[in-house]
């Protein structure tokens, strides 16, 4: 087997996470593809390049000496690549190629955009996981990108990234059958909430760790069952399984939305950039740049989607929101 750049990136992406499992997330596939992969690696050159411990992987001599050529490698690839995608851009005209994890607030934003650059080809990449999108917007096939970061499970962000916070703290609501006794109340305790199982999509970056971290402090050993977000919402809607959720989410005649008491969930929401590579940014001098429109945009969006959804406004007027009184754009 000859080594193809593929390869020396796995081997990158492997002694920068320490673990096969965090590497095979960040490279966005399945664990045991990744173990297989390392394993021929190893088989082409004849030895072992990480060895394999409880706590993870630590690259031996040899796989030291491997990763000292394969870095600057892998990096220049993907200096070529993005050099070339941005060569191609200027020929094809301006364009935005916008990346995001799900949000109410795309439909709102993606508006406003087309509304302001009316010459621009605007596209949209959506994905689960929001490491992905960022390593996009590093490799330069993406110009932004909206995403979630669960509190105590920080992102892996690309080094030249810029990063703009939209809000700080967006507090998860739970969803629930329409039945389910803790409807009944206003907020909802997470002890309400023992008894259910919880289903979480384990592609979605830092759920199901956010997740356990909150059940465990508050005292809860939760059943969980996985699956992507349709399977949630059918479980869910017959009373098998309760989910964390957006507040901005929409009303549902078969389920209840529904604030955490304290809100012990909650995530970050920011908008990446690669510093320079946003079409047009340099052809709009006098005004704000590209990248403070798109923001601007993107924070109406999401104060519209925010005061649609009854029981967000409620919880934002209880804390005194800020995003109460800002105007609309």
């Amino acid at each position: 087997m000859e080594l193809e750049v593929r390869h020396l990136r796995a081997l990158c992406a492997i002694a920068e996470a320490g673990s096969l499992r965090k590497a095979a997330r960040q490279l966005g596939m399945s664990q045991p593809s990744l173990t297989t992969q390392l394993r021929r690696i190893e088989n082409a050159l004849g030895a072992e390049l990480f060895a394999r411990e409880r706590t993870g992987c630590r690259p031996t001599p040899l796989g030291h000496s491997v990763l000292s050529r394969a870095r600057p490698l892998v990096d220049g690839m993907a200096a070529l690549v993005s050099e070339a995608r941005a060569a191609a851009d200027l020929a094809a005209g301006p364009r935005l190629r916008i990346g995001s994890t799900a949000s109410r607030a795309l439909g709102g934003w993606l508006r406003r955009l087309r509304g302001r650059l009316p010459g621009t080809d605007i596209s949209l990449h959506m994905d689960v996981s929001a490491g992905a999108l960022l390593r996009m917007v590093a490799a330069g096939r993406l110009d932004v990108a909206f995403v979630h970061e669960v509190e105590g499970c920080p992102l892996m962000v690309p080094e030249g990234l810029e990063r703009r916070v939209l809000v700080e703290r967006e507090p998860q609501f739970v969803s629930m059958a329409r039945d389910h006794p803790a409807a009944a109340s206003p907020v909802v305790a997470l002890a309400d909430l023992a008894g259910d199982r919880w289903v979480v999509d384990p592609t979605v970056d830092g759920e199901w760790d956010g997740l356990r971290r909150v059940l465990v402090a508050a005292g809860i050993n939760p059943a969980v069952l996985h699956g992507d977000y349709l399977t949630a919402a059918t479980l869910i809607a017959v009373g098998e399984a309760v989910a964390p959720c957006q507040p901005t989410s929409g009303p549902r005649d078969d389920m209840a939305i529904r604030p955490l008491r304290d809100d012990p969930l909650a995530v970050r929401l920011q908008l990446f950039s690669r510093p320079g590579t946003t079409p047009g940014a340099g052809e709009r001098a006098g005004i704000r740049s590209l990248m403070d429109e798109v923001y601007a945009d993107l924070e109406a969006a999401y104060r519209e989607a925010a005061l649609r959804a009854v029981g967000y406004r409620q919880w934002l007027t209880h804390h005194k929101s800020p995003l109460l009184h800002a105007p609309a754009a």
